[in-house]
């Protein structure tokens, strides 16, 4: 099938399935933006950001004939994404078990003046582990036991990486002069 400007997703899903490389360009072009960010907030690394994504999109292109178009074609490059991220991460971080802890869901109040330059310095500074759970829960609006499946860690383990996050975030933003 040749490649076509126009092309529908599902034309662009089986034109990749086929091998064409104009279509796969497409693909990556689509996606890349939002999906490096996804890697970057994971990992916290530029070069990791970078790694993360090339081995996802190499993932995506050598399974895009088993996505059973379920959900749309970004979500499921969304959980590769993920996936690799995680994965990339896991080579540098061993993740603090923290069975014991019972998450209170304590409440963090980030003020309402909180500028996103520091909100986004603040996460890039915590232990990956930490803003790996973060991330997923926080920002990309996964449950604990999704990421407790993702990350191979108990549900208890991601509710205390949590707790743990928020509160280490709370203390570096009370570190920023946020005075305007």
């Amino acid at each position: 099938m040749p490649f076509t400007i126009s092309m529908t997703e599902a034309g662009l899903i089986d034109a990749c399935i086929a091998n064409d490389r104009l279509a796969q360009k497409k693909l990556y072009d689509r996606y890349k933006k939002a999906m490096y960010t996804l890697a970057y907030r994971i990992t916290g690394d530029f070069e990791l950001a970078d790694e993360a994504l090339q081995d996802a999109f190499l993932n995506v292109f050598r399974n895009i004939s088993k996505f059973r178009r379920e959900s749309t074609l970004g979500a499921w490059i969304k959980t590769i994404v993920v996936r690799t991220s995680i994965k990339t991460i896991k080579k540098k971080v061993s993740f603090e078990s923290f069975e014991d802890y019972k998450s209170g869901g304590e409440f963090v109040d980030w003020g309402d003046h909180l500028a996103m330059d520091y909100l986004e310095k603040a996460i890039k500074s915590l232990p990956e582990g930490y803003r790996a759970v973060f991330v997923l829960i926080e920002v990309e609006g996964y449950a604990h036991k999704e990421v407790a499946k993702m990350l191979e860690i108990s549900e208890g383990t991601s509710k205390s990486q949590l707790y743990h996050a928020k509160r280490k975030l709370r203390d570096l933003l009370k570190s920023f002069d946020l005075s305007y």
